[in-house]
């Protein structure tokens, strides 16, 4: 790097980490709840964050073996307590972080009975991690007064700035990985924590399978998920909130974040001598450690 480029670097990161810091100062606090919420709890040593890809449907026979089930605590992401199986696995962790789980959208009627499922169906004691950011006032506890669900906020503003000041922040519960997924913000949360051990489940992230245009200029993928009950089909990518269509350019740039978070978790991790490790075969993730259950 020339001496031009580390100029415009150091401005640049300068000018980000200032930014960064007032938007945290409006949109909202410096208080780390993540960390907090683990106190006086002592981690089993690994978590399984479980996530929504096809995999998981040959994998979570496996994790619901008594034996493997004993070793590790479990995180469950979005949809999951609409399987049958949640109740048997009974995670420790739940994550939200998609917008459509606390803003209006054309999902809402799913995510109402979400919450009912959960509120109905939880009887161990279970923290629930949702996003801070909350600019309509989604009243979580309102929809889930079950007293056994503990209801949790972190951070979601990013920071792109020096790195260092980067891993300070996670390390204080103040920085985001809302890098794209939602296995990502369980990835942290898990860190934050204290696991050293990280598993990954059912992120296949084949997010580029069956991508095509249709004639009507519409981005469309084959769209599957392991508790989906119908066939794979091919239909047009929107986003969630707002329901906009996605174009390829704004898709793929966000997929390159993506792929980068998953790098800056693997740094991020290994400062705290920590290891994320990928169980999911066939994942297209190739950040991490990679070592499908047998």
């Amino acid at each position: 790097m020339t001496l031009s480029e580390k100029i415009i670097a150091l401005i640049r990161n300068s000018f980000d980490t200032l930014l960064y810091f007032a938007v945290m100062a409006v949109k909202e606090d410096f208080r780390d709840r993540v960390s907090r919420s683990g106190a006086g709890i002592t981690p089993r040593g690994k978590v399984a964050v479980l996530g929504n890809g096809p995999a998981l449907n040959e994998e979570l026979p496996r994790l619901l073996h008594p034996l493997l089930a004993a070793e590790r605590d479990f995180m469950a992401v979005n949809y999951f307590a609409e399987d049958d199986h949640f109740e048997q696995l009974r995670p420790s962790y739940y994550v939200l972080s998609d917008p459509m789980f606390f803003r209006q959208s054309i999902y809402r009627e799913r995510v109402m009975k979400l919450y009912e499922l959960l509120d109905r169906k939880v009887s161990w004691p279970m923290t629930l991690y949702v996003q801070h950011y909350n600019p309509e006032g989604f009243d979580y506890r309102a929809v889930l007064p079950n007293p056994r669900i503990r209801i949790v906020s972190f951070h979601s503003q990013m920071y792109r700035g020096f790195r260092n000041v980067e891993f300070w922040l996670f390390r204080h519960g103040l920085g985001s990985a809302n890098f794209g997924t939602v296995v990502q913000n369980g990835i942290y949360v898990a860190l934050l924590l204290g696991y050293k051990e990280v598993e990954l489940y059912g992120v296949d992230h084949t997010l580029l399978d069956g991508l095509t245009v249709d004639s009507s200029n519409r981005l469309c993928r084959v769209v599957s998920h392991y508790y989906d009950d119908r066939p794979a089909e091919l239909k047009p990518i929107f986003r969630n909130v707002p329901h906009t269509p996605y174009t390829m350019s704004v898709y793929l740039g966000e997929l390159a974040e993506l792929f980068r978070g998953h790098e800056v978790l693997r740094d991020y991790a290994a400062s705290v001598g920590a290891q994320i490790i990928n169980r999911t075969r066939h994942s297209m993730i190739d950040a991490y450690c990679r070592r499908p259950l047998e």
